[in-house]
Order: structure tokens, then sequence, then C-alpha cells
């Protein structure tokens, strides 16, 4: 049984990341600014309150963590935000809070959890094809889709970094999946995949994928977006 870390767990791809791994018996610790109840009660389940946008939160989340859990298995970096806006009404500050939530909080989490992380561990960072050099564009998610693109490539650095500790990187840049921040930024658009469906792959991957790929970007999609 592994010890997971899985942020963005409130809702969507992340609360059945935990239903899933939890059935089948692993230890999870799950992190997002507000709790799930339909998960409180689930076995070995750890929920943790932490805003990724914010340093002093993820620093508070790091000291907890290293007092009650010895080593980690595998990181899941499933959390994000998004901002559907043309790009000439997208703020600073728009793009500031897409970037402390989509690859600042992800390298803050990273230098949180990685002492406690050895030979055999895999983080997995989920980002979009949005991300992807020469994928289709959107407009309006030029804040968004520059931040999966950013977090790719930090992925791909720390794969190299990390290799002799024996800690593999791995990025699942996914297509259009029907969850709450996809009716939030596209209402009424229906996508093909159902958030159950992807945390199946996403899962299976996270226990595996180690074994295959270090510092690789998988294109997951059966659409596009």
């Amino acid at each position: 049984m592994k010890t997971i870390i899985i942020t963005g767990t409130s809702r969507g791809i992340g609360a059945e990341l935990v239903k899933q791994f939890a059935a089948e018996g692993h230890t999870i610790i799950s992190l997002s600014r507000n709790s799930n109840p339909e998960l409180e009660n689930l076995p070995n389940v750890y929920y943790k309150s932490v805003d990724l946008s914010n340093d002093a939160s993820v620093a508070a989340f790091a000291v907890a963590l290293k007092d009650q859990f010895k080593n980690i298995d595998i990181l899941i970096h499933n959390a994000g935000t998004i901002i559907n806006k043309p790009f000439a009404e997208i703020s600073s500050a728009d793009f500031e809070y897409v970037y402390k939530v989509n690859v600042f909080g992800v390298a803050a989490l990273n230098r949180a959890v990685l002492p406690l992380m050895g030979n055999g561990s895999h983080v997995v960072t989920i980002s979009s094809m949005g991300g992807i050099q020469g994928s289709s564009k959107f407009p309006g998610l030029a804040a968004y889709s520059s931040s999966k693109g950013a977090v790719i490539t930090l992925s791909e650095l720390l794969a190299e970094e990390y290799k002799e500790q024996g800690v593999a990187f791995n990025v699942l840049a996914l297509g259009a999946v029907q969850t709450e921040m996809l009716q939030e930024a596209f209402p009424g658009y229906q996508a093909p995949i159902y958030p159950n469906e992807m945390a199946v792959y996403i899962k299976d991957f996270a226990l595996n994928g180690n074994r295959f790929f270090n510092g690789k970007v998988l294109e997951v999609s059966s659409s596009t977006p």
C-alpha cells in the first residue's frame, strides 16, 4: 500500500481519485482549501486544508507533514484554477493568481514533499492539452494555458534534477473532462469523459507509470479541447 498526496480534492477528478485510492486501501493525504464531506469518513484519508496560492499555508503543511509521515510514495498535483477572459481584460492580478495556483503552488509543494520521497516514488502533474506546444488554442485562456505549459517544463527539469534520488516526474496533459471547473469556464459544453473515468486512468498511471516513464508528457485526450 502507498502513501499518496492528492491536491484539489474538494470536487471533480481529485475527489474521485481519493475515493478510488481509498477503496484499494492506500493512505491518502487529501489537500484542498475546502473539505468534501463525502470523503471525510473514508478509511485512511487525512484531510488537510491548504491554500496552494499562499506560501505560509504550504509551509505550515510541510511542517505538519514531516511530523506525521515518514515517507511519501506518490504526489499528484491535481489542483488548478482557470480564468476565461479575453487577453485585454485579464489583469496582472488575474495572471498572478492563476500562476500562483497552477505553477508556484506546484513548485512550493514539491519543495515541501520531496525530502520525504525516495527511490521509486512518483510525482504526477495534471496539465492540459492547452499547455502543449502546437496544440489547438482557445481564446480567453491565455493565463490558464500558458501556466499549464510552464508546469510541463518544470516537471521535465525536475525529472533530470532528481533522477539520482530515484524520484520520477511525469505530466498528464488532459483534454476536456466534465468537471465543475470546465462548466464554470465553458457553460453548456459537454465533455466526452467524466471525472470518475479519468480518475481510473490517473490512478493506474500514478501507481505504475514511473516504471516506464520519467520526464515525459503524455497527452490524454479523446477530443479537442
